[in-house]
């Protein structure tokens, strides 16, 4: 077998410092996720009530709390600054591929697979761009890796490790992103008896119920919080997190409806650049073959199997699909392939050229797109996002490509490493290639700004629609901005002396009464209205 000896940590965590320092050099903080979950923790420490969330000034049911608290525990240490909320979780998803390289030792202790796991996940485009927003699934990926590891201590007889971390797994998860955290742990608890073959079959009773006390005491720590939550928030919060961050959006999941083969459709593409690599899909459908051959089953194997399989069935049938909630299966992928590329020899490579000529001509055409964006963007009529596009970033990517191909690298650990940077690349080359786009269309810092003085000089603002919290922790807001509409916007201008109304138009024309404020946001506009023009011009809020 080939030698990966030289990947070691300190590789994949310079690729994760990159990574994270080029996200925190190039991009702002995203609205309206990004902006609303640091609000959230905002309105937390302005409250001081550590207990229930609030979002301008009503109770937040949608997300418990475990981000909203490791984001003021920080602001308690560092005090308030906006580096701190975004470090949580790439610093996460950098325990995740610590955790990852762990778990695949465990299971293939006689190989180097272990080396290779770190490389495949920050390797991946999806994986690499994700680990730098502030999100729950990159802290829910890690209970779930906890969770995995629980039951593997459990299958070789460390019962009271193993459970106990299963349990903390499941509270720890419930309070990260909900009940969901059992869509990725329970499938592999519950058919234990077809990974975990070693086990003696007489103690499987002992293995469910060990499993049903990991579970209630898991659901014991998130109750922990939610019950006197519930209580202190009122009925009607507390009818949304018992029902609403669990079966209630089960059944009734509107938001981000998708057909039940999406996720099935998008997989090929989250994948990016392994993909592309022909001499691990090769390995990868020779050992999927192998893994239910009686004379010689894999636990290890399985164990991956039900792992990523499972969760892509039960998720494939609620009707709300969102990319990120596969980033709980990236672990096993990237823990298969990594067994699949530990095991390949000199001679079940392809030849240099041709392994690499994939990888490297969608890097390359990745570039030209770049280079031409301007144009691009002036035939597509997007000529005001693409202008100030700086064409230079294309240069690392051409680079890189002609590289890859004009001399592809020979050994296996440098074609893994040469592919692992050309995603790396290629993530930093976009945030650069990015930031003149994500200055204009999608920067709320002076919009923010703007709602904040003209709070400190006693105005009352409103938002013409549903407010997202988007400008509450940028601006550092301390009033709630009232929520309106067309059905009572005059009666509370007219009972408001000094006030300003936010709203998105589709276009700020000559003839259009003149806000006080304009600024870019998306494909559309922020205007900020004062109480007189939307008095004399009642449907100038609205979008047009």
């Amino acid at each position: 077998m080939l030698d990966y000896s030289r990947l070691k940590p300190w590789v994949w965590g310079f690729m994760w410092t990159v990574l994270v320092l080029s996200a925190l050099s190039f991009r702002p903080l995203m609205p309206v996720d990004e902006t609303r979950y640091i609000a959230v923790a905002w309105e937390m420490w302005l409250r001081e009530d550590f207990l229930v969330p609030h979002l301008n000034g009503s109770t937040y049911s949608h997300k418990p709390p475990l981000l909203f608290w490791i984001i003021n525990a920080g602001w308690g240490i560092f005090g308030v600054n906006d580096w701190w909320p975004r470090l949580i979780a790439p610093l996460f998803g950098l325990a995740c591929l610590g955790l990852s390289a762990s778990t695949c030792h465990r299971l293939w202790p006689k190989t180097q697979a272990y080396l290779i796991v770190p490389i495949l996940l920050i390797g991946n485009f999806y994986w690499a761009i994700y680990t730098t927003l502030t999100m729950f699934d990159l802290i829910l990926t890690l209970w779930t890796l906890v969770g995995i590891n629980g039951m593997i201590d459990v299958s070789q007889n460390r019962w009271f490790r193993g459970w106990l971390l299963f349990s903390i797994a499941v509270g720890f998860g419930a309070l990260s992103k909900g009940p969901v955290i059992l869509v990725y742990l329970m499938p592999v608890a519950l058919l234990c008896p077809y990974w975990a073959i070693n086990r003696q079959k007489q103690k499987w009773v002992m293995w469910y119920l060990g499993m049903v006390i990991g579970v209630l005491v898991g659901a014991g720590i998130a109750l922990a919080w939610a019950l006197p939550a519930g209580f202190s928030g009122g009925e009607e919060y507390k009818n949304a997190i018992f029902w609403g961050q669990s079966a209630g959006r089960i059944v009734q999941s509107f938001a981000h409806r998708q057909p039940i083969w999406w996720y099935l459709a998008i997989i090929p593409i989250l994948l990016l650049p392994w993909m592309l690599w022909p001499s691990l899909l090769r390995k990868l459908w020779l050992n999927l073959r192998e893994i239910n051959k009686k004379e010689k089953p894999n636990q290890g194997l399985r164990l991956m199997l039900i792992w990523s399989i499972a969760p892509i069935i039960i998720l494939s049938a609620i009707s709300g699909k969102q990319p990120h909630y596969l980033l709980p299966i990236f672990p096993p992928l990237a823990i298969t392939g990594a067994v699949a590329i530990a095991s390949l020899t000199k001679k079940d490579f392809f030849r240099g050229y041709w392994d690499m000529s994939l990888p490297g001509l969608f890097l390359f055409s990745l570039g030209a797109a770049v280079a031409c964006s301007p144009e691009l963007g002036a035939w597509l009529n997007y000529s005001e996002w693409t202008a100030n596009i700086n064409r230079w970033w294309a240069l690392p990517l051409f680079g890189f490509a002609l590289l890859s191909l004009i001399k592809p690298p020979q050994e296996g650990c440098n074609r893994l490493l040469a592919i692992s940077g050309l995603s790396s690349i290629f993530v930093v080359s976009l945030f650069g290639f990015l930031k003149p786009i994500m200055d204009y269309g999608y920067d709320l810092q002076s919009v923010s700004n703007y709602i904040a003085k003209a709070q400190r000089q006693g105005y009352a603002v409103a938002y013409y629609g549903k407010y997202h919290g988007q400008f509450h922790f940028l601006g550092k807001l301390k009033k709630p901005i009232i929520e309106t509409g067309d059905g009572h916007i005059e009666n509370w201008l007219a009972k408001t002396p000094r006030a300003k109304i936010i709203s998105i138009r589709i276009k700020i024309d000559e003839n259009s009464p003149k806000p006080d404020f304009v600024a870019k946001f998306r494909g559309k506009y922020i205007a900020i209205w004062d109480r007189s023009t939307v008095l004399s011009h009642p449907t100038a809020p609205q979008r047009k």
